[in-house]
């Protein structure tokens, strides 16, 4: 597609954000911001969990529907003072609970690449407006793969950093233990200049550098789709072409890092939702069961799940020790259609699979596409995970992959440019 007039231009983005509903409203003009900066000139896009003064911020509830902050998000402040336009707020799953972005007030998420095909979640809306070309940069939540399955489903390149590394006030939680903030660009150039700023750092020249030691993690599950396992197994071996030595892994209790997981999760949203379950039909459907879930985990499980995490933290910790990098699928089947027979807990136990572990762990994780479904010619996402402090590094082994494949400049059918 060739360069648009303004007025083409316009219309354009309209069909684009009917077409997808990644955008739940912009913001025109964008919010006030530095006249220059890192991020002078680029487009920002935020979930619309992050708090933004004086423009509603809803969680895609009906019970936020009025929902109007006082303050920014520490997150939005940065943005702006770096000179970033924060042009829209996007569609997600009703606050942030569940990975396909199909339970919103507002209506689904539809991906660009497909439109009858889940775009991930909770930052459904982040993943397909950044894949679209609606906004540079989208600003999502991760809790168990909410910034790395948009990421995956729509092509582009999204970073969970650790814990604690980006601040979350002004941000309406899923689980603060495991929550995290981070950026959708197109490339990891870009994300890497949005993380700077969110992390409250200077930007610095990325140094694309390959990984000396990638470790493979042993299977833990077994229905991994043929068509995933050669995509990733491809890009693995761009790396090693590039002189990094791939090791296979053992991750102590990764087998049950999923359910601890969501021991931990379901327990916190459904106590932090306790008040509005008086209203559960104000909820949507699938955020409802998710809450129900977590009404049934007892203050003994999830003590013991908190000593589960500890031991596995303490476990990658050492692994660490051992090679710079894990390398591994973002989902484990090709993108899911957007109405299937699977119900709703089974499918987002499939979804996370791959993400969950990593969402356990204190460090960072960054994914990237690279590749194509054989069958779908939908993209493939691949996860990059780091220790704790590793975000550089990450950033850094991804810049390279990018600067030897072009699948991070591919454009979906639905896209403005």
């Amino acid at each position: 597609m060739g360069p648009l007039d303004a007025a083409e231009r316009a219309r354009r983005e309209e069909e684009v954000r009917a077409a997808t509903n990644a955008v739940l409203r912009r913001i025109d003009p964008p919010l006030a911001h530095a006249p220059d900066g890192p991020l002078a000139g680029v487009r920002v896009g935020l979930k619309d969990n992050i708090d933004t003064a004086g423009v509603p911020t809803t969680c895609a509830s009906a019970f936020f529907a009025d929902r109007v902050p006082e303050t920014d998000a520490v997150v939005v402040t940065r943005l702006a003072d770096a000179g970033a336009q924060m042009v829209a707020k996007l569609n997600l799953s009703e606050f942030a609970i569940g990975l396909t972005s199909q339970n919103s007030a507002v209506g689904p998420v539809r991906n660009p690449w497909a439109l009858d095909r889940l775009p991930g979640g909770s930052s459904g809306g982040a993943g397909a407006a950044v894949a679209a070309g609606l906004v540079d940069v989208a600003l999502g939540t991760d809790t168990g793969g909410s910034v790395r399955l948009p990421a995956a489903a729509c092509g582009v390149t999204g970073l969970r950093p650790g814990i604690s590394v980006v601040p979350d006030a002004g941000t309406f939680p899923v689980c603060e233990l495991v929550d995290t903030v981070g950026p959708l660009a197109r490339t990891v150039e870009l994300a890497a200049r949005a993380f700077a700023v969110l992390a409250g750092r200077p930007p610095r020249t990325l140094r694309p550098a390959v990984p000396r030691r990638i470790g493979v993690p042993e299977p833990w599950f077994d229905d991994l789709d043929p068509g995933v396992a050669e995509v990733v197994a491809a890009a693995g071996a761009v790396f090693g072409e590039g002189g990094a030595e791939l090791v296979p892994v053992t991750v102590p209790g990764i087998s049950v890092a999923q359910d601890v997981l969501y021991t931990i999760v379901y327990s916190t949203i459904a106590d932090l939702h306790r008040e509005r379950l008086a209203e559960p039909e104000l909820f949507q459907p699938e955020t409802l069961a998710r809450l129900r879930v977590g009404e049934g985990v007892s203050e003994g499980d999830r003590s013991a799940a908190l000593q589960v995490r500890a031991e596995y933290q303490r476990g990658l910790e050492e692994l660490f020790g051992s090679v710079d990098v894990l390398l591994t699928p973002t989902l484990p089947g090709d993108v899911p259609t957007a109405v299937g027979a699977d119900d709703v807990l089974t499918l987002t136990r499939r979804l996370s699979t791959l993400t969950a572990p990593w969402s356990l762990h204190a460090g960072p994780t960054l994914a990237l596409p690279v590749g194509r479904h054989p069958v779908s010619g939908l993209p493939v996402g691949a996860q990059l995970t780091a220790a704790v402090g590793g975000e550089d590094l990450l950033l850094d082994a991804g810049a390279w992959f990018q600067q030897r494949t072009s699948w991070h400049v591919e454009r979906p059918p639905c896209t403005v440019d």
